[in-house]
């Protein structure tokens, strides 16, 4: 069947319908991440004027290296399966673009070629992927991993595994899977003396996403490691820490309630998760004429007002710890920036929130208005 994306016309198999997942070929969920791409590729050009070689490493039907090139990159297409090849060949043809297309591991394409902008989107983990991208990238490494499951410590033993490092379950999962993401592909690019500094970073539905800028010089690629570090949570107040550094120095009792029941997560990535001007910036690159640009211009709005704190709250999930009821975010943000603490949405959820208050300076600024 055939359908239309970014002003563009895609020959997918018959069988695929919207929601399915395992579609090696094309996963319609997947659009607004595409859109956001080419966004993101039109301020990076901006940002980084020699950029115009883009690999799309894991091409299936081809659509990002299709949507690349429209906009004028100089695109390289890889699959290892033959068939999407084939498919990628003839949606470049159908719309008159021109595109390398590689039938081959793209772990070995990488090793051998250097690109500007190379574009991770496997199946799952991006780390058997990652030092072969880093090793030859020359400016923007862009990632997507779907598997939020071990990122976020809900799969604990995977997570370990793929990420060499201990996440964690907690009320703000899907950061951790972040920042669990974002260590271990800083510490593979420490490995080839790649600084990498996140520019873009959202988890949306099933997915994260992140652009990840780099500088190649040992200096930077210190400096990123520099950012990683440990989070201490406990599991009874929902109070939590940070603690920079590779060597974890784990709490043995609460600070804040004296409680036992507590978790470390890390090695992490401490540090800024966007750019904020940069993802204002991608904000501006979103036509009209994309399929999702009224949730790609909100979610970049949500980014570039988010604190760059490494955890966020949930309001229902304190509030219910308290045994209180929730009043409206905006007044509960009110409550908190009355008191002289930053604070921000989050775009997890609509009931989350970032803050550079502790748990007990939330309770205290906002209890009077929750009863």
């Amino acid at each position: 069947m055939r359908v239309t994306e970014g002003g563009i016309e895609l020959e997918v198999p018959g069988e695929q319908t919207e929601g399915v997942e395992e579609s090696v070929f094309y996963n319609p969920r997947q659009e607004l991440n595409r859109d956001l791409t080419i966004a993101t590729l039109r301020a990076y050009r901006d940002r980084e004027e020699r950029a115009e070689t883009y690999l799309d490493a894991m091409t299936a039907s081809g659509i990002r290296g299709v949507r690349a090139a429209t906009d004028g990159w100089d695109v390289t297409c890889c699959d290892v399966n033959e068939e999407a090849v084939d498919l990628a060949r003839a949606n470049l043809q159908r719309n008159d673009r021109e595109a390398r297309v590689e039938h081959r591991n793209v772990n070995a394409l990488m090793h051998d070629e250097v690109f500007d902008v190379i574009d991770l989107d496997p199946y799952g983990t991006p780390m058997p992927f990652a030092d072969a991208a880093f090793a030859n990238c020359r400016d923007l490494v862009c990632v997507t991993a779907t598997d939020t499951a071990p990122m976020c410590g809900a799969h604990f033993n995977s997570g370990v595994r793929s990420y060499s490092a201990v996440p964690r379950n907690t009320d703000y999962h899907t950061e951790m899977g972040v920042r669990i993401l974002l260590s271990a592909l800083v510490r593979s690019g420490a490995r080839f003396d790649v600084g990498v500094e996140p520019i873009l970073t959202h988890a949306t539905s099933h997915y994260v996403r992140t652009y990840l800028e780099l500088e190649h010089k040992p200096t930077a690629a210190d400096a990123a490691i520099d950012e990683l570090g440990y989070i201490y949570h406990c599991e009874d107040c929902l109070y939590r820490e940070t603690d920079a550094g590779l060597i974890a120095n784990p709490l043995e009792t609460c600070p804040h309630c004296d409680g036992s029941r507590l978790l470390t997560a890390g090695p992490v990535w401490l540090g800024p998760i966007q750019d904020h001007g940069f993802v204002e910036t991608v904000r501006d690159e979103v036509p009209d004429e994309f399929g999702t640009a009224t949730k790609a211009r909100d979610l970049c709005d949500a980014l570039a007002a988010e604190l760059h704190e490494p955890t966020h709250y949930d309001q229902h999930k304190l509030c219910r710890t308290w045994g209180l009821p929730a009043n409206a975010m905006d007044d509960f943000l009110a409550d908190l920036r009355e008191a002289g603490y930053e604070a921000s949405k989050a775009h997890y959820g609509g009931t989350t929130f970032k803050t550079d208050a502790s748990v007990g300076e939330i309770r205290a600024a906002t209890e009077d208005n929750l009863v």
